[in-house]
């Protein structure tokens, strides 16, 4: 993902003896020429850090008092975040002897007067905290750390903790690493600090960290070897254990059959990167993924409303607290495929200027993403799509070389699961049987394959989470969405007569006469036609043994058992269609 922000300590990890690294300053300028923000994140009153850093225009902005004052060097302004610090507390600290030194809302004295400070605290019932920083202990209002400082920062400046690297030494900086979406700790600091960061920088003084600093602005990118601490639950495995997986880049192939669940996991993962302040935008054929409206800062484009053009998708993904599902669900097949390649062309240039959408969702994605079209689509080199497809095997050779993850709900395909086994490397830590377990799963489950790090290496069955939205699923999705011309069924016998929909198909059976529709029968078209277009290979199935049975033989129960295997399946009823909104 794109690096869009620095937040570095100052003492020990920029800074020795009060003084900021000889090359530190021309490596942050170096990563501010590239269009990284650095902000500085201190314990120190801001005061004392201009007496010992001088002007502070080398950087964005400053996090001072530990996260409880906001200054930006370039227009003078500071904000402060925190209550002040009262008097009574002062004079208390001074009449026992205390030495200390006051900020805005902060009070640094020595370690071992801690007793002292805490025991007033209490006797004056103060909603303040201890906060240790080597030899020195910090008090502070409650709820007030460097996280909440940068935080506060970043929303300023409109920019996402996820695109977002801190580099700190010391125990006040947990919570500075914590909030970023990679947090390194220096190998001369805390011990603590590095046992709970993404990543623990190599060198041995802060000259290593200047190092680093220009060699991420040069890159661009967060480092991949990190994935960071945020996890997504997709379900318990057989024996009762959560499965999680990483949050961060990494693109996904969700597969199976048509109503397997697919777009219930696509959705699963969706919601749960958002709540963790990931950007996603979804990409959403058929209206599957309208609940996550209920999410904050989701806003849903399209629908009942015209398909929003590129720019006003742009403009809706412009900040990092927003997210986007794009409802293409009443264009026809043709519009949307014309629609989603204009949208994903516009979000790479997002992408690359902005970081965001962290995540692309493409679900129907065999319809729109193939080999001879994909070029300028898809910027592989950032990764974080999830496409969703019930025929792999059609997805861009180039798409599936870079997926890391596959999740498959039920696929019933030989060909599929021949693609599939062939996209993990053969049968590498799993047996032929193993494999064939991937036709036969139920409702609500699920298989990693061994390509995904976080199945060790095997076919990993886990049963799906519960979503905390809905999964929307429209009664008249495949029954009303037409599909292009080229792929309406063309009843010969009567050349003027397509059907763009399963209701089209299933009115001009009932209206034909049977005589009429004996050679479709007979070379089982009506069953390749589901199977190919629509991609359900359970009703083609049906339909193609019911065609078996009558060949060569039609009577008058042909038509009948043939609609009503499609009706057993899909909801028909005029009623749905007028009621669903």
């Amino acid at each position: 993902m794109k690096l869009s922000a620095l937040a570095l300590d100052y003492d020990g990890t920029i800074a020795r003896s009060d003084r900021v690294e000889p090359g530190m300053r021309e490596a942050i300028a170096f990563a501010r020429s590239r269009g990284v923000t650095v902000l500085l994140a201190t314990g120190r009153i801001l005061d004392d850090l201009r007496r010992v850093a001088g002007e502070l225009h080398f950087v964005d902005g400053v996090i001072a008092e530990n996260g409880a004052v906001l200054h930006f060097p370039e227009s003078d302004h500071t904000s402060l975040l925190a209550p002040t610090v009262p008097q009574a507390f002062l004079d208390e600290l001074a009449r026992r002897g205390v030495a200390c030194r006051a900020g805005t809302s902060l009070v640094d004295a020595n370690a071992s007067d801690a007793p002292v400070i805490l025991d007033v605290i209490r006797s004056l019932e103060l909603p303040l905290v201890l906060i240790f920083n080597k030899g020195r202990v910090m008090t502070m209002p409650q709820g007030v750390s460097k996280g909440t400082g940068l935080r506060a920062a970043l929303d300023i400046l409109r920019l996402s903790a996820r695109n977002t690297l801190a580099i700190g030494d010391a125990e006040n900086d947990h919570e500075l690493l914590r909030l970023a979406e990679v947090g390194v700790a220096v190998p001369w600091g805390s011990a603590a600090l590095r046992a709970t960061a993404d990543l623990t920088l190599a060198g041995d003084s802060t000259a290593a960290v200047a190092t680093y600093v220009r060699d991420l602005a040069e890159s661009g990118s967060l480092p991949t070897a990190a994935q960071g601490r945020r996890r997504l639950l997709l379900g318990h495995t057989e024996d009762g254990r959560e499965f999680w997986l990483a949050a961060r880049g990494r693109n996904v192939l969700i597969a199976g059959d048509t109503k397997s669940g697919k777009s219930c996991v696509a959705g699963l993962l969706s919601e749960q990167l958002i709540l963790h302040g990931y950007c996603v935008c979804v990409i959403d054929p058929e209206g599957d993924y309208r609940s996550l409206e209920a999410l904050p800062g989701v806003t849903i484009l399209g629908g009942e409303d015209p398909p929003p053009p590129p720019r006003d998708v742009m403009r809706a993904l412009r900040y990092p607290d927003r997210s986007v599902v794009i409802d293409l669900s009443r264009l026809t097949q043709d519009d949307k495929l014309a629609h989603i390649r204009s949208t994903l062309a516009a979000l790479n240039q997002l992408r690359q200027r902005t970081g965001l959408p962290h995540r692309i969702v493409i679900d129907e994605a065999h319809y729109f993403l193939h080999e001879a079209t994909v070029n300028g689509l898809l910027d592989l080199e950032r990764n974080g799509y999830t496409v969703v497809t019930y025929c792999a095997s059609q997805l861009p050779k180039a798409l599936l070389d870079s997926t890391e993850v596959i999740i498959v709900t039920c696929e019933s395909n030989p060909a599929e699961i021949d693609a599939l086994f062939k996209l993990c490397g053969g049968c590498v830590g799993a047996s032929h049987e193993e494999w064939g377990r991937i036709s036969h799963l139920r409702a609500g489950q699920a298989i990693a394959l061994p390509i995904t790090a976080e199945s060790e290496g095997r076919l990993r069955l886990f049963t799906v989470a519960r979503r905390l939205t809905p999964h929307v699923r429209h009664r008249q999705k495949y029954v009303d969405v037409p599909v292009s011309d080229q792929r309406a069924f063309v009843f010969t016998t009567m050349p003027t007569v397509r059907a763009r929909t399963l209701r089209q198909f299933v009115n001009e059976l009932e209206r034909s006469a049977p005589r009429m529709l004996t050679p479709f029968v007979d070379r089982g078209d009506f069953s390749r036609w589901i199977r190919d277009v629509f991609g359900d290979h359970a009703l083609a199935a049906e339909l193609r043994a019911i065609e078996s049975r009558h060949r060569g033989k039609a009577s008058p129960d042909t038509i009948p058992e043939l609609i009503d295997a499609i009706r057993a399946r899909y909801d028909l009823r005029e009623d749905v269609l007028a009621g669903a909104g």
